[in-house]
């Protein structure tokens, strides 16, 4: 019969005699379970000496109370980057692809050079802040997302009582400059969509342009996702991106939420001609085509349509019209802003941009909610003026 396996929390004490120098001495030693190694799976030992075997049992007491109650900590030979090495790889199984490399990504070419063999119960506020301001070559961009990912890969030791509290707390990171919002206003929309007319991204450029999908979400339309007799889209999945597509067609929405939105007819046209485009790209393939996802969005023999040849096919329009410099994503913001234009509600506008939290929509669009305030103001102000004569 194997043995059986110490439960976390038990222990036991022995005497122990060594000699030195032809003298003997006598101490107490204690040892616990304390859990098992995430990475190993073996069981974790904590020992304890003394003099006495009363001072031996009160330490072995006093830890065996902490295991149990969740807040005993790791032994402090774990170094930052093991436990690196165990997040990465036990506790990123629900992020996705992308995500993920962005996290080993920091890690790797930032977070192990400068922190991994330091152990992780030493690990402190002021050498993380120090790190920080290390990194003062990179953008305050690019220095908080390499914060965050400390920040959570040391939350999550927290939280398995590695450690009592996450070092990464209240240090000061560079302040983040918001970029500048700029939609497109009503004659840079106009031609656009003048230029765009008869290309292969015509209708993809609508999508975006009035219903405010993210390109990840238009590229992971499938046709059940489109309700044409009630004027709306579910977005309830987006392409993964090119280095994972092989491994995961689709991924979910961005904030983790499927959502159901109406649409202008405008967009529920484009869909129309799009199947219609659709079908003669399907007969001219013929046994070629392949679009089993059953995608919106196609290239001419049904596989996917990546991101990257929509901004290839998207700067080369915006060449054309005039308008360099435009992003693609610039095109959610003018749904947005003209949104906000139409009358929605910041609430409604969060809906169907599919942001976490009216909080993200105002503070990304409020000011333009102001400046509309203000227009009205003005005008009314002009019309008292000039027809009232007042």
């Amino acid at each position: 019969m194997a043995a059986k396996r110490a439960a976390q929390g038990t222990g036991s004490i022995r005497k122990k005699t060594v000699t030195n120098n032809g003298k003997e001495y006598i101490y107490w030693e204690a040892r616990i379970t304390i859990g098992r190694d995430p990475g190993t799976g073996k069981q974790l030992q904590q020992s304890f000496s003394g003099k006495t075997l009363k001072e031996v049992r009160e330490k072995m007491q006093a830890a065996a109370v902490s295991v149990n109650e969740g807040t005993y900590s790791l032994p402090p030979k774990m170094t930052v980057g093991q436990w690196l090495d165990i997040w990465t790889s036990e506790y990123l199984g629900n992020v996705k692809p992308r995500t993920v490399d962005l996290y080993t990504g920091s890690i790797r070419n930032h977070i192990r050079p400068a922190l991994a063999s330091i152990r992780l119960t030493e690990l402190n506020t002021h050498t993380i802040q120090r790190f920080i301001n290390s990194l003062q070559t990179l953008s305050p961009g690019s220095v908080c997302i390499i914060y965050r990912v400390l920040h959570i890969a040391l939350e999550k030791a927290v939280q398995l009582n590695y450690i009592p509290r996450n070092p990464a707390n209240n240090c000061v990171l560079p302040k983040e400059e918001k970029k500048e919002i700029i939609p497109l206003n009503d004659t840079q929309l106009a031609l656009l969509l003048q230029t765009a007319k008869g290309s292969e991204v015509e209708n993809i450029i609508i999508v975006s342009l009035f219903a405010g999908l993210r390109i990840s979400e238009i590229l992971g339309l499938t046709w059940d996702s489109i309700d044409e007799s009630s004027n709306s889209i579910h977005v309830n999945k987006q392409l993964a991106s090119r280095p994972h597509i092989d491994e995961k067609m689709f991924v979910s929405p961005k904030n983790g939420h499927s959502r159901t939105i109406k649409v202008p007819q405008t967009v529920m046209n484009a869909l129309r001609d799009q199947k219609s485009r659709q079908k003669a790209q399907h007969h001219a393939s013929g046994t070629f085509w392949h679009n089993k996802h059953n995608l919106v969005f196609t290239s001419e023999n049904g596989d996917f349509y990546s991101q990257s040849k929509v901004t290839h096919r998207f700067r080369m329009l915006t060449n054309i019209a005039g308008l360099a410099g435009v992003r693609f994503h610039d095109l959610r913001h003018t749904y947005a802003v003209n949104a906000i234009r139409a009358g929605d509600d910041i609430k409604t506008l969060q809906g169907n941009l599919g942001h976490a939290s009216v909080a993200f929509t105002l503070d990304r669009y409020g000011h333009f909610t102001e400046q509309m305030k203000q227009d009205s103001a003005n005008r009314m102000e002009a019309f008292i003026h000039t027809t009232l004569n007042l």
